[in-house]
């Protein structure tokens, strides 16, 4: 009786130790940092990511009557409909020339990518033929596990930095960025300085945490959050032309 009482202990234990592996797997590929940056250049202009063409034709789902209905190099991009906040219609993009009336990507957080990836391979979202199983993943693990609460650290109606520290957010910059942004955030020249871009701190933030599609940029999403908004608060002070 006792060695079929350990014997039943000893399987437990390893029962658990085995689901608590699968588990710990699941939640380390959930927050794979790298698939997560990818995805989120890929939700910010996929086509460059990729090197490929922007479609010729507007993407279905996208309203007639808004902005950029005639623009299929605009209305193929996630963030055109959904926001560089994820809230959508409910966001940044609430109003303005980007506002397209459609529902953010915050209600798929904590989804599963599975899930995602169907959603975005069907038949009205159209990315079956032009995102591979690679691409897919990391788009979905961006849209489940890599949003982030940029309310957190963006005021929405001043659009200012919340809890950043621009003195502390200079010795990364000088390390980070500068050698593609100069001292005074006026590089590349056929950019505009990073000072005036904070004008939407959205994708600022978007960008410094997952790079800019096709270029060098590295990603700061790995790096703790405090570094990324003290970084924003110090790009504040930067020329902004």
């Amino acid at each position: 009786m006792m060695f079929h009482q350990l014997t039943n202990k000893i399987l437990a234990t390893i029962t658990a130790l085995v689901v608590g592996f699968a588990m710990s797997t699941t939640a380390m590929a959930g927050a794979d940092e790298g698939s997560m940056a990818r995805g989120g250049k890929l939700y910010d202009k996929w086509y460059k990511v990729l090197k490929v063409d922007a479609p010729k034709e507007s993407h279905k789902l996208y309203p007639a009557d808004k902005k950029y209905a005639d623009k299929p190099g605009a209305n193929w991009r996630c963030k055109e409909c959904h926001g560089w906040d994820g809230l959508g219609r409910d966001g940044a993009y609430a109003t303005g020339k980007h506002a397209s009336g459609i529902v953010g990507i915050n209600g798929m957080i904590g989804a599963d990518p599975a899930a995602i990836i169907a959603i975005m391979t069907s038949e009205d979202h159209g990315y079956g033929d032009k995102l591979n199983q690679v691409d897919l993943t990391d788009l979905a693990n961006f849209v489940a596990f890599g949003q982030v609460d940029m309310a957190l650290y963006i005021d929405p109606k001043t659009k200012a930095i919340k809890g950043g520290d621009a003195a502390r957010g200079k010795p990364f910059y000088e390390t980070l960025c500068i050698t593609c942004h100069a001292v005074d955030g006026k590089l590349p020249k056929d950019m505009t300085p990073l000072g005036g871009q904070m004008g939407n701190p959205w994708e600022v933030i978007h960008k410094i945490l997952n790079g800019q599609p096709a270029e060098g940029m590295p990603a700061l999403r790995a790096l703790d959050r405090q570094i990324t908004v003290d970084v924003m608060a110090y790009i504040t002070t930067l020329p902004k032309e």
